[in-house]
């Protein structure tokens, strides 16, 4: 199963409550904190909804 690096570039201040849940649910805590999850629809879901504050690669 292929594995994505996800990492938080911009901050969570001023964003919306389900955005901000969302990069916590990812696992992202401070700006360039990465995390790597298996690629599902379930996470791809969570980060279409946060496009605009992490980077996405595929591993």
């Amino acid at each position: 199963m292929a594995k994505l690096k996800i990492t938080l570039v911009k901050s969570t201040i001023g964003r919306k409550q389900d955005q901000i849940r969302t990069v916590q649910a990812l696992g992202l805590k401070k700006i360039r904190s990465v995390v790597e999850k298996n690629d599902t629809p379930e996470i791809r879901g969570m980060i279409n909804k946060v496009t605009h504050l992490v980077t996405v690669e595929e591993i």
